[in-house]
C-alpha cells in the first residue's frame, strides 16, 4: 500500500538517536537540552521569526498558545468547522467557546467575511487553519483582527514551508503552531513548535511548556508538561535540513497530477499569493467513496480529510446544538486526498491518474 503520507527517515536520524540514547540526556525539567535549543533556533530562522518554542505535539502548541494569550472561561475563539478536531478541542480545554465558521470551497480555509459576522464582545482570538498546506487569506484576517483587537493564532500544523505573500506560514499572526506528527511534511516522531516575534509571549510559553516554571525554577504560573524530548529535537534538526528537497518533490508530484487529471474532477486551487507545500493533494469528486475503494484496491492509500466537520461531531452537537455550515458539510462528502509525498513515483501517479479518469468518465 502506498500510504497517503509517510515519514522519511534515514541513517542520519538513526545515528543521532543512538548518540542521544548513549549520552543518557533525554530531557530536562526546563526543556533546555542541547538539541531542543538548537532545533528551536534553526526552526525560528527557517520561519523567519525571533522565537520558536518546541513542544511534544501540535495540539500542545495550540493549547499553550491559548493559555499564553490568557484565553479562558467566558471567552470565544473563532475556528473553521472544516479542520482536524484539535483546532476546536483546545478551545474547550481552556474553558472557552469555539465559534464555528464556514470555509472557502476552493481553498478549504476559513471565510474572512463570516469571521467578521461572528465577532462579539466575548471574542478574543481567531485560529485560521492553513488546511492541506494552502495558507488562509491572512491579509483580510489580520485586518479584521486589528479592527477588533483580536489575536491571531495560525494553525500551521499542515503548512511547513508554505508561504503567503512571501512570508512563511507561522510568521504572519501573533503565534504560529506546527505539528511534527509522523504523517506531516517533516516529523520528529511526535512533536510541535510555536513561532512568534513577541518576546512577552515567548517568555510565557517557555514557562507554560515546563510546568509553569521560570528560568530560576520558580513556579510562576499554571503550566503543563509540554516539553519536546531531546531525541525528537535531534530528528527534527535533520528533517529540517531535508525539508527543501521534500517540498520540491511534493510540488513536482502535485504538478504531474494537475497536468494529467481531467476536467471531470475539481482539482486543488492555488491562489497567486501562495506557495503551497502540498501536504495533501485534495480533489473533489462525486461518488467519492467508490473512488476511494477503487484506489485502495490498487494499493493507493487515498484518504478523506475530513468525513465529518467538527461542528457535526457528537461532542459539539451535544454541547452547542445542530448548526448548518453548508460548504463544510458539502466538502466532507466530496473531498479525497491523493498521495504526493516524496516516495510516490511517476509510475504510482500514472496508476492514480488512470483510476481517477476511469471513475469520472
Amino acid at each position: 500500500m502506498i500510504p497517503i503520507n509517510q515519514p522519511i527517515l534515514g541513517e542520519e536520524e538513526e545515528e543521532e538517536v543512538v548518540k542521544i540514547l548513549r549520552s543518557g540526556v533525554l530531557s530536562s525539567h526546563s526543556g533546555e537540552t542541547e538539541h531542543v535549543m538548537q532545533f528551536e533556533k534553526q526552526f525560528a530562522k527557517y520561519i523567519r521569526t525571533k522565537y520558536a518554542i518546541a513542544l511534544n505535539s501540535g495540539t500542545a502548541a495550540l493549547h499553550a498558545s491559548l493559555i499564553a494569550l490568557g484565553i479562558g472561561p467566558g471567552d470565544e475563539v473563532i475556528v473553521p468547522a472544516f479542520s482536524f478536531a484539535a483546532t476546536a478541542n483546545v478551545v474547550l480545554h481552556v474553558g472557552a467557546t469555539p465559534v464555528f465558521v464556514d470555509v472557502d470551497p476552493e481553498i478549504y480555509n476559513i471565510l474572512p467575511e463570516q469571521v467578521e459576522e461572528k465577532i462579539t464582545e466575548k471574542t478574543k482570538a481567531i485560529i485560521p487553519v492553513h488546511l492541506y498546506g494552502h495558507p488562509a487569506e491572512m491579509l483580510e484576517l489580520l485586518s479584521i483582527a486589528r479592527d477588533n483587537n483580536l489575536k491571531v493564532i495560525e494553525d500551521s500544523c499542515q503548512a511547513h514551508g508554505s508561504e503567503y505573500n512571501g512570508k512563511k506560514a507561522g510568521s504572519i499572526g501573533d503565534l504560529g503552531c506546527f505539528s511534527f506528527y509522523p504523517t506531516k511534511v517533516i516529523t520528529t516522531g511526535e512533536g510541535g513548535i510555536i513561532t512568534t516575534n513577541n518576546s512577552e509571549l515567548a517568555e510565557k510559553l517557555y514557562s507554560i511548556h515546563a510546568q509553569g516554571k521560570n528560568k530560576n525554577s520558580e513556579l510562576i504560573t499554571l503550566g503543563h508538561n509540554f516539553r519536546m524530548p531531546e531525541i525528537s529535537a535531534a530528528i527534527g534538526q535533520i528533517q529540517l535540513k531535508k525539508l527543501p528537497k521534500f517540498l520540491k518533490k511534493r510540488s513536482d508530484n502535485a504538478r504531474y497530477l494537475t497536468e494529467n487529471l481531467d476536467a471531470n474532477v475539481i482539482l486543488p486551487k492555488v491562489k497567486p499569493s501562495v506557495k503551497h507545500n502540498w501536504y495533501l493533494y485534495t480533489i473533489q469528486v462525486h461518488h467519492r467513496d467508490n473512488l476511494e475503494i477503487e484506489l485502495r484496491k490498487n494499493e493507493i492509500g487515498a484518504t478523506v480529510y475530513y468525513r465529518t466537520p467538527i461542528h457535526k461531531e457528537p461532542l459539539y452537537i451535544n454541547k452547542f446544538g445542530v448548526k448548518k455550515l453548508i460548504n463544510s458539510e458539502e466538502l466532507s462528502k466530496k473531498v479525497l486526498s491523493l498521495p504526493v509525498h516524496p516516495l510516490v513515483t511517476t509510475e504510482v501517479l500514472d496508476v492514480i491518474t488512470k483510476i481517477v479518469k476511469n471513475h469520472t468518465k
